[in-house]
Formats: C-alpha cells, sequence, structure tokens
C-alpha cells in the first residue's frame, strides 16, 4: 500500500519550467549530500535557477573513470545556473565532514534554510549472497548520513528566515510482501530514511520546519542506472533527473507545514501542481516503474 500525498490547499499551476512559483528559492541556502551528479545534482540545479545558495557535500574530489563530474564540476554547474555554490569535499557517513558542511554554509552564506538528504548507496543481492560490507555501507549511508546531517544543520534550520525544509530521497512505507521480500537489508535502508522523516516532522512539529520524502515514480536515467550491464536499453526507458528536480523545488516552494510529514511521488507532485505533459522528461511510453512503486499515476 503506498501512501496517498498531494499537494494541498493553495495550490498554484505550474509555469513553464514545471514548478510554481509559491515561494522565492532566492537566497536561500541548500545543503545537499552526495550532490557531485545525478538526481542531487539536478536538484541543486533546479534550486540555483531559483536563485538559491547550494552546498554540496560528496566525496568525489577527482574524475571518475565511470562516474561523471566532480563536487568542484557541479559547484560550477550551480554557479552557472544562477546560484551561488561551495563545494565541501566529505563523507556524510562522517560526523566532522558532515559538521564542516554545515559551518560553511554558515560561514558563506549565513545560516541553512533547507536540507536534501540525497546521499544514498544500494545492494540488491539477495540476503545469503549480501556481504556484511555492503550492508554496514547502506545503513551507513542511507540511515546514519541522513541523520548527522539532518541532526547538524537542526539548530541553524529553526532559525531560518523561512519556512525551512527537509526533503529526504526516500520511498513511501509500501508494506507490499513484494517489496519486503525483494531486497530487504536495502528496504530496511531505505524505509529506516523515510522513517526518519516522518519521525522528525511530529518530534519536531512545533518548529515550522517541513520534514518530508520524495521518490521516483519511474527509474532515473543516472549513472547508477547506465553503469548496468543492459544500461543503455534501460537509460531509454527511464526519466531524466530533471523531474526529481522539479519535484523538489516544487515542494520547496510550498509552506513548510502544507508538506511536513509527506512521502512524494516525483510525477504526483508536478501533475498536483499543474503539469498535463511528463513526456518532457523522457522515459518512452512506458518508462519503468521504480522499486517500491505498485503502480502508474501518470
Amino acid at each position: 500500500m503506498r501512501t496517498a500525498l498531494s499537494i494541498g490547499k493553495g495550490a498554484t499551476v505550474a509555469s513553464e519550467s514545471g514548478t510554481s512559483s509559491t515561494e522565492s528559492l532566492a537566497d536561500r541556502t541548500l545543503v545537499v549530500s552526495g550532490g557531485s551528479r545525478g538526481i542531487g545534482l539536478a536538484i541543486a540545479l533546479g534550486a540555483a535557477r531559483r536563485g538559491a545558495n547550494v552546498v554540496l557535500l560528496a566525496k568525489t574530489a577527482e574524475p571518475h573513470p565511470r562516474l561523471p563530474g566532480t563536487v568542484h564540476t557541479a559547484v560550477a554547474d550551480v554557479e552557472a545556473a544562477g546560484g551561488k555554490g561551495v563545494a565541501v569535499v566529505g563523507d556524510v557517513r562522517k560526523e566532522e565532514d558532515v559538521a564542516r558542511a554545515i559551518d560553511t554554509a554558515v560561514e558563506r552564506f549565513g545560516g541553512v534554510d533547507i536540507v536534501v538528504n540525497n546521499a544514498s548507496a544500494i545492494a540488491t543481492e539477495p540476503t545469503d549472497a549480501l556481504s556484511a560490507k555492503k550492508f554496514d555501507l547502506m545503513m551507513d549511508i542511507n540511515i546514519r548520513g541522513t541523520f548527522l546531517l539532518t541532526k547538524a544543520a537542526l539548530p541553524h534550520l529553526r532559525q531560518a528566515r523561512a519556512g525551512a525544509h527537509v526533503v529526504t530521497l526516500a520511498p513511501p512505507l509500501n508494506m507490499n510482501p513484494h517489496w519486503l521480500g525483494a531486497h530487504p537489508s536495502y528496504t530496511l535502508s531505505k524505509y529506516g530514511m523515510t522513517l526518519l522523516s516522518l519521525g522528525w516532522a511530529n518530534e519536531y512539529a512545533d518548529t515550522g520546519i517541513g520534514f518530508s520524502c520524495l521518490w521516483p515514480e519511474t527509474y532515473i536515467a543516472t549513472s547508477a542506472v547506465t553503469n548496468l550491464s543492459d544500461g543503455d536499453a534501460l537509460v531509454q526507458a527511464s526519466r531524466s533527473p530533471d523531474i526529481m528536480a522539479d519535484a523538489a523545488v516544487e515542494i520547496l516552494s510550498r509552506p513548510a507545514a502544507e508538506v511536513n510529514g509527506q512521502c512524494f511521488i516525483d510525477s504526483e507532485v508536478l501533475i498536483a501542481s499543474g503539469v498535463t505533459d511528463l513526456s518532457r522528461y523522457g522515459g518512452g511510453d512506458e518508462p519503468i516503474l521504480d522499486i517500491f512503486v505498485d503502480g502508474r499515476t501518470s
């Protein structure tokens, strides 16, 4: 069963860019984990086009033979898109690196308004084939990293000039036995991220911070997909990371109280905001449904 979600009262019709203009991101500061490429970078660029400041925390300081870009090229892209950016080379699993990213945001831009918990690790091998090392990596990046970054940002989010947001890239809690049995360890790590977000939404309900989750309806054309054995074919049936970026910016444009405690699917966010044609994001007529998604909503 998926959580049914909507933008809520007062939704505005989307602009041509696919996001509403309810609340400006100009001069607001995002801290994005794992933002050197893929969905994290796409969200950073989407916010930068609305005038945001972006701090990117990522490990990739030097070019990788199989992965495009570095945290430094990502910052250059942010600035080319119209925002201000700064790179922090670090590991979201390390408390000192996370603290340095938050401190950098405060020193360079005066505070933290938005956190995007994007960094994530995936391993979907059957339990009897999954190594303890991979299990630990997923728990450390997905759950511990989300916890560390959000905790470090909380004092500054409380003082944000406008409604603060924490957007975590994690799925609705789908208890369909198929998903529970497909890859239990990865599911545990992603549902752990979701549970943290839902828990914080209630724990900090009186602070004005909006805690929400965002998940793609379909495969997204990232390096993780491209590098699979049949990656070229999969990419053709995957949507662009821009759909996640536009959905994230749409969420961030809403009042924090309106999105607090919700788990969003990207296509549902955009359709609710007035977008009627998702073909701009690619993927063909029948893009591949992502994991944890039972049926098509768009």
